[in-house]
């Protein structure tokens, strides 16, 4: 199963007080104590979100100020970039969050005007916090809203030379912002587990099958939502829990894959190898964590030829064939099909974009990240969304992907389509976290909604 990895002190309050009897101080000094403490007892309960994470900028100085330095929590380096406005530096959350602060700590090359932003998808930007007169230094910004993406985006410099942040720091409760929608349903009679997590499955075909026609099997157990909808999930290995609309062998399939530790739970929807049924996943932990992932509402929403129809109108002409070699049943890999083979009408795909950068491999083995690519993850998720050719620090930027071919459209589609545009489309698809894998300690209940 492919897997992927995850205070300051606060300014004191601005403002004096003038008095004219020493009670009146005394009072003012006790109310300002309490403020500060009340104050510093709910920053301490946030959580940095964003240490260590993927992190992207619009440039580099140059290598030796890279834009990772900027959430690595070594005081000692810095993220530089081109000495040129505008510019910018995004980190990845890996889900939605909320957020309540963000700390800048401003090498002396600082912005005097910039904008925090924030976004659900690293293409549409909602503004948090905006100034034009920053001063530089250690500069902590009380913000709100919610996004997976975070960025500081300068637009005035306050030096001839670039923008340098020895840290870039986003804070949090910890928790991704539960849904609001019906979809999920009623989470409040969901039983408690006695083994590690408690497994629900929901039937979302829209009517096409009734619950007694829903089924799900695991570890030799198979049994139909109408029969038995819960799962009290023990620990267990690299397991695969299947799902089958019509009867318990039927064609119409699919899977999730997991594994499940005594505390932790780390799963996710794959696109991998095909898509079968569309899946979704929503996990909730005892600390309040909650995250959804897989294909999103409007996907679930629509009759299954409407998905059929829409993949192929929306991939080029070498990819429409994968909604037709299983239909109506799956839309299988680009890696899977024999015109992407030895001898097959687009067994060179990617042969010539692949060699310009310096790999030569199959385009079949570039699709599976299979053969020389199977140790080089960054290389291949590249070469998929066709970024190889693009300096590093924007190979992790999303907005950057499957901007033209070669390309992997397969995996597209499903990114295009899922819950904050996380998929697995290939097995490397987890680079910059952009895959729809989940982990997270102390497991209460996951739901699985199946759909047609």
């Amino acid at each position: 199963m492919p897997t992927s990895s995850c205070a300051p002190t606060p300014r004191p309050p601005a403002g004096t007080a003038r008095s004219r009897t020493a009670l009146c101080l005394v009072l003012a000094l006790f109310a300002a104590c309490f403020l500060a403490l009340t104050q510093s007892s709910a920053r301490a309960a946030d959580l940095l979100l964003s240490r260590g994470r993927p992190v992207t900028a619009s440039s580099t100085e140059s290598a030796a100020f890279p834009a990772a330095a900027a959430v690595d929590g070594d005081p000692g380096t810095r993220w530089s970039s081109a000495f040129a406005d505008p510019q910018w530096l995004q980190v990845d959350l890996g889900s939605v969050q909320q957020l309540t602060h963000v700390t800048l700590t401003w090498e002396a090359a600082y912005a005097t005007a910039y904008q925090i932003q924030t976004s659900t998808d690293a293409r549409n930007w909602t503004t948090v916090y905006s100034t034009t007169s920053a001063t530089g230094g250690t500069q902590t910004l009380n913000v709100s809203g919610s996004g997976r993406y975070v960025r500081v985006y300068g637009t005035a410099r306050a030096t001839p030379y670039g923008y340098s942040l020895w840290e870039f720091e986003v804070y949090g409760p910890g928790g991704s912002t539960p849904p609001t929608d019906d979809f999920w349903g009623s989470t409040g009679d969901i039983p408690p587990a006695h083994n590690v997590v408690e497994v629900k499955i929901l039937n979302r075909t829209n009517g096409k099958y009734p619950d007694s026609q829903v089924y799900w099997s695991f570890n030799g157990q198979v049994h139909s939502i109408a029969e038995q909808p819960y799962l009290d999930m023990p620990a267990n290995s690299a397991g695969r829990m299947y799902f089958h609309l019509g009867s318990p062998d039927s064609p119409y399939y699919d899977f999730i894959e997991f594994t499940v530790g005594d505390n932790v739970f780390n799963g996710n929807t794959t696109r991998v190898d095909a898509f079968g049924l569309k899946l979704a996943m929503r996990l909730h932990t005892k600390d309040g964590y909650d995250v959804e992932v897989g294909e999103n509402r409007q996907t679930f929403a629509e009759d299954r030829a409407t998905t059929f129809q829409r993949f192929t109108d929306a991939v080029p002409a070498p990819f429409k064939v994968l909604a037709q070699t299983q239909a109506p049943y799956r839309i299988i890999a680009p890696g899977s099909d024999p015109s992407f083979r030895s001898g097959g009408a687009n067994a060179n795909y990617f042969t010539a974009y692949a060699q310009s950068v310096g790999v030569d491999a199959a385009t079949s083995d570039i699709f599976g990240c299979a053969a020389s690519l199977a140790g080089n993850p960054t290389m291949c998720a590249a070469l998929n969304r066709h970024v190889a050719t693009l300096p590093a620090s924007q190979q992790s930027d999303p907005g950057q992907y499957y901007k033209a071919a070669p390309a992997n459209y397969y995996a597209k589609f499903w990114h295009d389509n899922a819950i904050n545009r996380l998929a697995y489309g290939f097995p490397y698809d987890d680079v910059a976290g952009q895959s729809s894998f989940i982990s997270h300690s102390a497991p209460q209940w996951l739901l699985v909604a199946v759909g047609w």
